[in-house]
């Protein structure tokens, strides 16, 4: 009786989080953002504000799902990331991959699939906060290589979706090309879902038997020089891609 409780209780408090988290991303597009945009300022300190202003929000639904008991989390190497021009590489286990990066990265950018940008509970966010759409790969590529050269910081899932569980990572090389043509620090992190959760595969409601643990631990930096070295880059892209896909791997299998 007491699992079964425990198991309704934490389906109620998924819809609920999730509940608050698409009100309050309308209540930032509609009332917080146009109020902070009064402020005169550059359009590079208001994209910062609103990627700040994300950050918080995400943390507290973070901090929300943890109190209600749907989920614990862990971080292990927090200290290596919020690095000007740090290009941030991670898999994608679940759905709130993007949100637990952002509630730990003040001021970030990534790239957002198209049909996000007219969902009224993230366009907002992606707008004001300056996130790159996927619509066009070409000027994807060049406003992330811009965006770092300039300093910000990028998170970006090789994967490009969410990993379905038990299948080979596929990864797409557009990160590897990103990270080639801004020659910038490359840093892989790990999350790592148990039980899975929120996957691909999976509706909301359909919740694990227990409450999930999501952990991120954050790598080493990748060393470029040696695919930079590489003629033509077509080529050093495919490796470094390669080289990608089986750090990711051998990580997976440590924590299986």
């Amino acid at each position: 009786m007491k699992k079964q409780l425990n198991y309704y209780w934490r389906l109620f408090a998924t819809g609920l989080s999730f509940s608050v988290f698409g009100i309050g991303g309308f209540l930032l597009w509609v009332i917080v953002f146009p109020l902070l945009n009064l402020i005169p300022n550059s359009p590079s300190i208001k994209k910062r504000r609103a990627q700040k202003c994300v950050h918080y929000s995400f943390y507290f639904f973070i901090g929300l799902m943890h109190r209600l008991g749907i989920m614990r989390y862990e971080i292990n190497g927090l200290e290596k990331l919020n690095r000007p021009g740090q290009l941030i590489l991670a898999n994608h286990p679940t759905l709130i991959d993007i949100v637990f990066l952002l509630s730990r990265i003040p001021v970030a950018s990534c790239i957002v699939k198209k049909k996000l940008c007219n969902n009224p509970c993230m366009k907002g966010s992606i707008i004001n906060a300056g996130y790159i759409s996927n619509e066009d790969p070409e000027q994807m590529i060049r406003s992330c290589v811009e965006y770092l050269k300039s300093g910000g910081i990028m998170i970006i899932f090789p994967e490009s979706t969410r990993t379905v569980p038990n299948v080979d990572y596929n990864f797409q090389r557009g990160a590897a090309t990103i990270a080639l043509q801004a020659d910038t620090l490359v840093t892989p992190v790990t999350l790592h879902c148990s039980p899975s959760t929120l996957t691909k595969a999976e509706k909301w409601y359909q919740i694990p038997a227990r409450r999930f643990h999501l952990s991120m631990t954050v790598g080493d930096d990748i060393l470029l020089d040696e695919f930079q070295a590489i003629m033509p880059k077509s080529i050093a892209v495919r490796r470094l891609n390669k080289h990608l896909q089986n750090y990711f791997s051998q990580q997976r299998e440590k924590h299986e």
